[in-house]
């Protein structure tokens, strides 16, 4: 079985459907509402789970009513908490989502209170057991420490390259393969388009860079080469967690030894599966097309 461990966080998504974004200050009422498990690695590691893998979920909650529930979630979901902290007198994160009847969002995010920052305890967690290790870039330290100790051991490396307050330059030398979004590679690269973009971002690691676009797709470096894959088409329901599940699949993808092209198909179906799906059901497909391609 495909062995995955996801570092970073998890937080509570409150969702709330409204026909448009709200412009300024009053009172709006939502049409729909709905909790869900969140967060980057999180999502990630719930989509590698409904695609058949093994995964462990390394990351910290508080010990609170919150991260409990948080903690349940990812246990029901077929993702090991084994080595999720939890940390007393701390508040886990939760993030406010409204989401309008296009699928576009607005998200305020609250990252929890007293997580300690410290990742040393994951010297203790052996690496060596998984077939690739993906880290987002919300708990920085972790996903350093997790990374360091998977390149030691020659395990594959997949950074979620999202915005953060904090430079990712030392998570990009450690990552085998960095998938930006398209904010996070403008803040990096500066203004210039995506596969100049790209390009200078590939200065910066060993690994393979990607950028995801949205509709437009996902693009990434193959040597010399800039490959395009284009985005499936889909009537958008929600795009919230789309990108989490699009990196939970790329690692699953390449856990399993698959091209990078192989890789961001597979990976690309996924966030398309989820935009039109509820959250209970988001790699359902991506889980027997899954099973489909095994026993091809």
């Amino acid at each position: 079985m495909t062995t995955l461990a996801c570092v970073g966080i998890t937080v509570e998504d409150r969702l709330y459907y409204l026909d448009a974004l709200p412009l300024g200050g009053g009172k709006y009422v939502a049409g729909d509402y709905q909790e869900a498990g969140g967060g980057p690695a999180a999502t990630a590691a719930v989509a590698a789970a409904r695609l058949g893998a093994q995964v462990d979920f390394i990351g910290r909650v508080g010990q609170d009513a919150c991260g409990a529930s948080l903690c349940a979630g990812l246990a029901a979901e077929g993702v090991s908490v084994r080595h999720c902290r939890r940390v007393a007198g701390a508040a886990s994160g939760q993030s406010a989502i409204v989401v309008d009847r296009h699928g576009e969002r607005m998200i305020i995010n609250f990252p929890g209170r007293a997580l300690a920052a410290d990742a040393a305890w994951l010297a203790e967690i052996d690496f060596r057991r998984y077939d690739a290790v993906l880290a987002d870039v919300r708990w920085p330290e972790g996903a350093q420490q997790a990374m360091t100790q998977a390149r030691a051991a020659g395990i594959p490396t997949v950074l979620d390259a999202d915005l953060t307050p904090q430079p990712i330059a030392p998570l990009l030398a450690l990552a085998d393969h960095a998938a930006f979004s398209w904010p996070a590679l403008q803040r990096l690269a500066g203004d210039l388009p995506p596969e100049a973009a790209l390009r200078r971002a590939a200065t910066m690691t060993p690994g393979t860079v990607y950028v995801t676009l949205g509709r437009e797709g996902c693009l990434w470096l193959e040597g010399a080469h800039c490959r395009h894959q284009p985005a499936f088409e889909v009537e958008v329901k929600d795009t919230t967690g789309a990108g989490d599940v699009f990196h939970g699949a790329l690692a699953w993808a390449i856990a399993r030894r698959a091209t990078p092209a192989e890789a961001v198909r597979w990976a690309s179906a996924a966030a398309a599966s989820r935009t039109v799906i509820n959250s209970a059901h988001f790699c359902h497909i991506m889980y027997k097309l899954a099973r489909n391609r095994t026993r091809r």
